[in-house]
């Protein structure tokens, strides 16, 4: 037992020289001296006073303060407060009981305001209750109204590149035209609206459209060329080329022109809203493929400053739900169309299918007319490139990517 406790007294008298003399020097630790030590004050524990703030009350009150940027990662920019709602006046092209067309318009009103939580509010006005559809880009330009809600195409005579966005005659099909804009499309249309003074997002996607209707059966490219036809647009162009005679008529006005006998025959839109439009009364002969319009698009064209003037968060806002607009025309547009076909079959409509001499002089014809405009307009040209050299990459990989049945 002795021998014990003299090994333990040994050890530990050992262990402290050995700490002090080669373990501290090695650790570069300070060594205080006894006279340090009785220097220095006591360590007493704090005992809050009564009116002093708990644990809790501290860490409330701390994370109410307006955080501080950091160093490191930027945070997220802090949502408006409040009251502080961003309103907007926004003119349609299509009145909202128009499926597809003016419904896109109203979804995009509704889901901004459920988005925004009701801190941005685009209100949709009906064609011509704001201004005259004719008058709305000079509006929006000059701020009169915020923004319009239409097809690319009603401005392409201020800028021929917004053409591609409206409808182009054997243009890509809709799963490579969304493509298309999703890899350098809709920075080409944004910069075509930039010229004109506004700003400008895709805000819808539109299925192919009927290719015309016609009170007769049209059989040959002589009979085509003596109709007095409806359509705007490059189509108009091409029909025109062609030797028809061709009338720029809207879409909303093809009913009465057919009903005045001032046109033989015309293209409207997508078979769903033909029927709404009641097209069937007025002709029986509806034809297919819609050449002139494979795809097209939707847009919300926004005044510049008013655009500037959003923060991050509601720029965000606007562009996801235009994203989402996109993606639910896209499907409510093809979904639609068959049950249409099947209810315009049932009031006797004929469904056609164009003669090969007739689709062959309309190619002919396009490319004769799309060969014009880029040798006459550089930024068309452009744009066109764009178009055809994605077209052709396209192609090879839906050649290797797609089963057969899909292509």
């Amino acid at each position: 037992m002795r021998n014990l406790v003299v090994g333990i007294v040994v050890g530990g008298v050992v262990g402290i020289v050995v700490g002090t003399t080669v373990v501290a020097p090695r650790l570069q630790l300070p060594v205080q001296t006894a006279a340090e030590i009785e220097a220095k004050p006591a360590v007493r524990p704090h005992l809050p006073e009564p009116a002093a703030q708990t644990a809790l009350e501290t860490m409330a009150a701390k994370s109410a303060e307006a955080p501080k940027r950091a160093t490191g990662a930027p945070r997220p920019e802090l949502l408006p407060e409040p009251g502080t709602a961003v309103r907007w006046r926004m003119a349609s092209a299509y009145p909202s009981t128009m499926a597809e067309l003016g419904g896109l318009g109203k979804r995009l009103e509704e889901t901004t305001y459920k988005v925004s939580g009701g801190r941005l509010e685009i209100s949709f006005f009906e064609p011509a209750t704001l201004v005259a559809t004719g008058a709305a880009l000079e509006a929006v330009r000059s701020g009169a109204i915020e923004a319009v809600f239409a097809s690319p195409g009603l401005w392409a005579n201020e800028n021929p590149v917004l053409h591609l966005f409206s409808g182009i005659p054997f243009g890509p099909p809709i799963q490579e035209y969304l493509a298309w804009l999703h890899a350098s499309g809709r920075d080409i249309m944004a910069e075509g609206f930039a010229k004109l003074g506004v700003h400008a997002l895709v805000c819808g996607l539109l299925a192919p459209e009927g290719s015309g209707w016609f009170r007769k059966p049209v059989q040959t490219l002589a009979q085509l060329k003596r109709l007095n036809i409806g359509m705007t647009g490059l189509g108009g162009r091409v029909l025109k080329r062609l030797g028809a005679n061709v009338t720029p008529v809207a879409e909303g006005d093809v009913f009465v022109a057919l009903e005045r006998g001032m046109i033989d025959g015309a293209a409207a839109a997508q078979p769903s809203i033909d029927l709404e439009l009641g097209l069937y009364r007025m002709a029986r002969h509806y034809y297919f493929p819609g050449w002139h319009q494979p795809a097209g698009t939707l847009v919300l064209v926004i005044n510049r400053e008013s655009w500037e003037a959003l923060d991050a968060t509601r720029r965000a806002q606007v562009e996801s739900v235009c994203g989402d607009n996109v993606k639910h025309g896209l499907g409510e547009s093809e979904a639609a169309q068959f049950s249409a076909l099947k209810a315009l079959a049932a009031k006797n409509v004929k469904i056609e299918n164009w003669p090969p001499e007739i689709v062959n002089a309309l190619k002919a014809a396009w490319t004769a007319e799309v060969t014009d405009m880029v040798a006459k307009d550089r930024v068309f040209a452009d744009a066109w490139r764009s178009l055809t050299q994605f077209r052709e990459e396209y192609d090879i990989w839906r050649e290797i990517g797609l089963p057969p049945k899909s292509r």
